[in-house]
């Protein structure tokens, strides 16, 4: 199902509808302020596992990250110094992902071996939106194209053509980005940029 929403007033009986099948079990496909992504919600261990499957590769390998929709939230999934708090509130909302080390609220099915986990607050309404009415965060993970040279589809009518028989809805929030986010690194005394994408980091 493909649900169009315009990200500076969403309907919000759409963001309910998205809401309602995300408390259900459902994984879908929504914009963000860099590349499309797919998610769902952080409290159903089942489309966490669909997830993983969609990415072909095991729940508790996957690379996952979560959407919080504020900074206040933050500190229930992760651990963060006054240091990295202080770094995250400068370029916060904006397209980077934080690696923290996370905390025992994260579900089982969600950890990795080095505990730890990314956190995103995309500078994009839809997203937001969704996490505000869902009530806790969407796990998510960006949509890559099996075209190297293309990498990531920017196209919602494309990327529903591809996905509307594996995912539940497609939200088509115009046209996205083709670079991901940044990716800061704060697991360790050193903060480390592992991958330069679409966000300049404030210091």
């Amino acid at each position: 199902m493909l649900i169009r929403l315009f990200e500076d007033n969403p309907n919000n009986r759409e963001i309910r509808k998205i809401v309602e099948l995300l408390q259900n079990d459902g994984v879908i496909i929504f914009p963000t302020d860099s590349v499309y992504a797919m998610g769902c919600s952080l409290e159903s261990n089942k489309a966490i596992q669909r997830l993983a499957n969609l990415k072909g590769v095991k729940a508790e390998k996957a690379k996952f990250s979560i959407i919080c929709n504020s900074l206040s939230n933050i500190s229930e999934y992760a651990s963060l110094s006054d240091d990295v708090f202080r770094l995250m509130k400068k370029n916060l909302p904006g397209p980077f992902t934080f690696i923290l080390s996370g905390s025992k609220q994260i579900p089982a099915v969600f950890r990795n071996k080095r505990k730890s986990i990314g956190i995103r607050i995309p500078n994009h309404y839809i997203p937001l939106s969704i996490v505000e009415e869902l009530g806790c965060p969407l796990v998510t993970t960006s949509i890559r194209d099996e075209d190297d040279v293309i990498e990531y589809t920017t196209s919602p009518e494309l990327i529903n053509e591809k996905f509307k028989n594996k995912v539940d809805i497609v939200v088509d929030g115009g046209y996205g980005e083709n670079v991901a986010t940044t990716i800061v690194n704060c697991t360790n005394d050193e903060i480390i940029i592992e991958r330069e994408g679409i966000g300049i980091l404030k210091e």
